[in-house]
C-alpha cells in the first residue's frame, strides 16, 4: 500500500466516524427523517470505498 492510499484510508476513517456521530444525532432528533436515510447511504458509500482500498 502506498503513502497516498494510507492517507486516503485515514481520511475515510475520520469521515466515517463523523458520519456515524451525525447519524446518531439525526436518529435522536428525527426533525428530518430523510436526513438519517441520506447519512446511512453516505456511510455505506464511504465504507465500501474503504474496503476497496484495503483490499487493493
Amino acid at each position: 500500500m502506498d503513502k497516498k492510499a494510507k492517507k486516503r484510508i485515514d481520511l475515510l476513517n475520520t469521515r466515517l466516524q463523523k458520519l456515524r456521530l451525525q447519524l446518531a444525532g439525526a436518529k435522536k432528533q428525527m426533525d428530518e427523517p430523510e436526513e438519517a436515510a441520506r447519512l446511512e447511504k453516505e456511510i455505506a458509500t464511504v465504507a465500501a470505498e474503504l474496503e476497496k482500498l484495503k483490499e487493493g
